[in-house]
C-alpha cells in the first residue's frame, strides 16, 4: 500500500511539473516559431524600417507596419479609456452599495455578455455604432465620416471588454475583508470614505491586474474590430478616420495573398509583433502591481 502511494505521488508530481513546464515554454515556442517564419523578411528590410515606416506595397516588397501598429494601439487606448471608468465605478456600486437582488440579476447578464461571440458585437457595431458615429456624432462636431472608424472600433471593443474587466474587479473587491471596512466605519469614516480609502486602496494590485488583462485581450481582438474599423492602411490619429489593426491584417489576408513573395513572412511578422506587444503590456502591468504591493 505504501509503495502504491509513493508511485502515485511520483506520477502526480511528474504530471504537474510537465504541465507547468509546458505552460511556461508555450509562449517561447510560439515566439520562436513565428520568428523563423518571419525571418526571410529580415533579409530584405531592417527591423527599424519594418516597424517605423508607413509604406505598404506588398507587390513591390515594401512592408511598413507602422499604420497597423498605430491603429491597434489607438483602438486599444480608446477602448481602455471608455471601459475602465465604467468597470471600476460599476464594480464599486455592485459590491458596496447595491442590493443583493441586483447583484443576482447582474451576474448572469455579465456572464452572458462575456460569452457572446465577437462577431455578434461586430454586427451590433455595424447596425448601431457605425450609424451613430456617422449620422449623430460626426455632424455634431461638423465632421464628415463614413462611421467605419477608429472610434467605432474603440466603442465596440470597450463594450466587449466591460464584462471581462468588470467580473474580475468584482471578485477582487470581494476578497477585501469586511472587518477592514467595518473598522473604518467605527472610526467615524463615511460609507464612501471607507470604500475609497479601504476597499479600493486594498484592491489596487487586483484592479491593475484586471486592467492589464483587459488591455491585452482588447489588443488581440479581431473579428468585431475588423468589421467596424474601416480597414484602410493609414496612420492618422483622428478617431473619425478609418484604421487597420494588426489582427485584422492577418485575418483579412492570410491564405488569399500568399502568392505574393514575402507576404507570408510579413503576416507572420505581424503575428510576432502582436505577441511581443502583448507580452510587453503584461510585463508593464506586472511591474505596476509589484510597485503597488511594495507601497
Amino acid at each position: 500500500m505504501l509503495l502504491k502511494r509513493k508511485l502515485f505521488d511520483k506520477i502526480s508530481g511528474a504530471w504537474m511539473v510537465t504541465t507547468l513546464v509546458t505552460i511556461l515554454l508555450l509562449p517561447l515556442i510560439i515566439g520562436v516559431g513565428l520568428y523563423f517564419k518571419a525571418s526571410p523578411l529580415f533579409e530584405h528590410q531592417s527591423l527599424l524600417t519594418l516597424i517605423g515606416t508607413s509604406e505598404w506595397l506588398p507587390h513591390e516588397g515594401k512592408f511598413g507596419f507602422w499604420p497597423f501598429i498605430a491603429s491597434s494601439l489607438y483602438v486599444t487606448l480608446l477602448a481602455f479609456l471608455l471601459s475602465a471608468p465604467v468597470c471600476l465605478l460599476a464594480a464599486i456600486y455592485l459590491t458596496e452599495f447595491s442590493s443583493s437582488r441586483l447583484i443576482k440579476i447582474m451576474h448572469p447578464v455579465i456572464d452572458i455578455l462575456a460569452g457572446l461571440p465577437s462577431v455578434i458585437y461586430g454586427v451590433w457595431g455595424i447596425l448601431v455604432i457605425v450609424p451613430f458615429v456617422s449620422d449623430v456624432l460626426a455632424p455634431v462636431l461638423n465632421i464628415k465620416s463614413s462611421g467605419y472608424t477608429i472610434l467605432a472600433g474603440g466603442i465596440v471593443l470597450a463594450v466587449m471588454c466591460i464584462p471581462y474587466i468588470l467580473n474580475m474587479i468584482i471578485e477582487v473587491f470581494r476578497t477585501v475583508p469586511i472587518g477592514m471596512k467595518e473598522a473604518s466605519l467605527s472610526l467615524g469614516a463615511t460609507e464612501w470614505e471607507s470604500v475609497k480609502h479601504v476597499v479600493v486602496k486594498k484592491s489596487y494590485p487586483g484592479i491593475i491586474s484586471a486592467f492589464g488583462l483587459g488591455i491585452a485581450k482588447a489588443f488581440g481582438e479581431t473579428m468585431a474590430v475588423m468589421m467596424v474599423v474601416g480597414n484602410m492602411v493609414q496612420a492618422k490619429f483622428n478617431p473619425f478616420e478609418a484604421g487597420y489593426p494588426l489582427p485584422a491584417l492577418i485575418a483579412n489576408n492570410y491564405g488569399e495573398m500568399l502568392s505574393i513573395p514575402m507576404y507570408d513572412s510579413a503576416l507572420m511578422f505581424a503575428a510576432l509583433l502582436l505577441l511581443v506587444i502583448i507580452l510587453v503590456i503584461n510585463m508593464v502591468f506586472r511591474y505596476f502591481i509589484y510597485k503597488t504591493r511594495e507601497r
